[in-house]
């Protein structure tokens, strides 16, 4: 076995999970040789698109060029698109060639499932800057008209899911065209499958959702299982919900090259992993973030904050596997959110013996804007 200096490290992705992982597998080895892979070498601050429909950011306030970051670290960087892995993951493959490592730590992120008939009429915000611009674009334009904003789930993996940000948008819209003056020519519409939409924050936070929609006359089109999109509204199994502007965060899934690997994927197509975040079935592959599928609770939230600490699980763990050890690091169930509304924001807090709603205030709508802040702020360093 190599020396632990000429060790390498290979890691997929260059998110919120990758860069954590990353920072802390090189505090925890000085000198070993560790890759981040990924198309580019830009960082998108992803909680954040739901302010550039609103205007309150722009693109270029959140992508971030990690040149300097990666070498401020001493870490290597291989442009390029992962189409799989061989050799039990000792290989990563990739449209640009390929690359060994002794330990790999999937960080990938997910995708999101696209089958839906007509979903090209729609915009998803977390598909990254240019659908949040052309959110902002469709928004500029409106007179008026009616906004269905939903999302939906993984049905062979329910908590597959990224609720928070359409809520976010939901109620930021409503603020920003109040702010105009535009609200009366709008109608705002919520759609969702689900009667308790956003179960997983925990039932108080569902019910404070409701509550704010009501008291902010959005229409509510709860228990409607989207079937597809027409150009003016929503299918659903019970009836069309017209709407001039479709906003939709679909259920999600693994990678596309998931399936190229031989590892063991869950119902919903993700890398099944133990409570170690090691990938089932195999040595020295480890998963962070939303493209694995854990134990744990079933409100298991696909979101920064568990990604983290799932990442620095997961580096840990490959530490102590390279030096003979056992791994033995598991990441706390734990869900953390500000569910903001442009100008104020609802904190939501959940574990394993207890769960917390705030109402909104606008202590938190800043609280999540200083958090940006510093996190972006390190990145500048």
């Amino acid at each position: 076995m190599n020396t632990l200096s000429s060790q390498r490290i290979s890691i997929i992705g260059a998110g919120f999970a990758a860069l954590t992982a990353a920072k802390e597998l090189r505090k925890r080895l000085p000198s070993a040789d560790i890759t981040l892979i990924a198309p580019a070498p830009e960082f998108i601050y992803y909680p954040s698109l739901i302010w550039v429909p609103t205007g309150l950011r722009s693109g270029d306030d959140l992508r971030f060029d990690l040149r300097p970051w990666l070498t401020q670290h001493k870490l290597n960087f291989h442009a390029g698109r992962v189409t799989g892995l061989g050799n039990g993951g000792r290989t990563v493959l990739t449209d640009s060639g390929e690359i060994q490592n002794d330990a790999l730590l999937i960080a990938s992120g997910g995708r999101f499932i696209k089958k839906l008939p007509g979903i090209e009429h729609t915009l998803t915000v977390c598909e990254g800057i240019s659908a949040a611009q052309a959110m902002r674009e469709r928004l500029q334009t409106m007179q008026g008209g009616t906004i269905a904003i939903g999302f939906g789930t993984n049905p062979n993996e329910q908590g597959a899911m990224r609720g928070g940000p359409m809520f976010e948008l939901l109620f930021g819209i409503d603020a920003w065209l109040r702010q105009q003056g535009r609200r009366k020519a709008f109608e705002l519409v919520f759609f969702n499958a689900a009667t308790e939409p956003g179960k997983r924050l925990g039932e108080k936070a569902v019910k404070g959702m409701l509550q704010q929609m009501a008291s902010r006359e959005i229409t509510t089109r709860l228990g409607h299982k989207p079937q597809g999109f027409e150009t003016d509204g929503v299918l659903t199994d019970k009836g069309k919900i017209p709407a001039d502007l479709i906003l939709f965060m679909p259920g999600m899934t693994g990678p596309d090259w998931a399936a190229n690997t031989g590892f063991t994927l869950s119902a919903g197509g993700f890398f099944q992993a133990d409570a170690q975040c090691r990938v089932t079935n195999a040595q020295g592959v480890y998963v962070a973030g939303d493209a694995g599928s854990y134990p744990g609770p079933d409100w298991l939230p696909k979101q920064a904050h568990l990604a983290d600490l799932q990442a620095k699980a997961a580096a840990q763990n490959i530490v102590a596997e390279l030096q003979g050890r056992t791994p033995a690091a598991r990441f706390t169930p734990e869900l953390i959110c500000i569910v903001d509304t442009f100008n104020s924001g609802m904190l939501v807090f959940r574990n394993e013996s207890r769960s917390l709603v705030l109402p909104p205030m606008r202590i938190f709508h800043w609280a999540k804007r200083v958090f940006e802040w510093l996190y972006l702020r390190s990145l500048r360093k």
